[in-house]
């Protein structure tokens, strides 16, 4: 893993967070509704969005386990999973700059267990005090998402769970500034990262980096 792995997966963060406040709309919103009168909204915002990148992080550490894990008893693998998460990285950059939108299709395949978790989500409303939102974030952080997803493919191929986990965090921490500009009321970053210009310009950073992996790996193998 390289800087600018996690530099990418920041990257993918950031343009993400747009379709992100889309998809958890619904969940800020309840957050807004479940704070108390009269108490800053500042620590319960930091609160669930730190729960929200700690389930991301031990997302990552797992996959890059299981990732670590394949790998070591079938080393070709390890380039069968640079090359599938290079693809999808060009996959993601398509979505992103809203090229190609197959990845929606991805966020299917998590809904079985968003059914079990969402309905605990509710046991946390109204919040007490900024830690009880924490739990509610980490909730969140399991909401399906074809972008966490295909970031998560990254992560398989890290090589380990603590890299796995590197990833995923700078993902998440991409996705802070946006949602925590919304939450507060400054929308001024999430109409400039709405902007055609801004996301061409990231999707083509994404595309170059993942066509220059897919040559690296292919000069390893040969």
């Amino acid at each position: 893993m390289t800087d600018f792995s996690l530099f990418s997966a920041f990257l993918v963060g950031i343009a993400g967070s747009v379709h992100c406040f889309g998809m958890c709309g619904g969940f800020a919103g309840a957050l807004t509704a479940a704070i108390p009168q009269g108490k800053s909204p500042t620590p319960f915002v930091l609160s669930y969005n730190t729960g929200r990148i700690l389930s991301y992080t031990l997302a990552g550490a797992i996959t890059g386990a299981l990732g670590s894990i394949a790998q070591s008893s079938m080393t070709s693998l390890l380039y069968g999973f640079k090359l599938f998460s290079a693809f999808m990285l060009i996959a993601m950059a398509l979505y992103l700059a809203q090229w190609w939108r197959g990845l929606a299709r991805i966020e299917s395949l998590g809904k079985q267990l968003w059914q079990h978790l969402q309905p605990l989500s509710r046991r946390f409303l109204p919040f007490k005090c900024p830690l009880s939102a924490l739990p509610y974030g980490i909730i969140w952080g399991w909401l399906p998402c074809g972008l966490v997803y295909s970031t998560l493919t990254w992560s398989l191929s890290a090589g380990t769970a603590l890299q796995g986990a590197m990833i995923m965090a700078a993902f998440g921490v991409g996705t802070l500034p946006a949602l925590l500009a919304v939450s507060f009321g400054a929308n001024g970053l999430l109409t400039l990262l709405r902007m055609p210009k801004t996301r061409t310009f990231i999707a083509v950073t994404l595309i170059i980096y993942a066509v220059f992996l897919i040559y690296r790996t292919v000069n390893s193998i040969s």
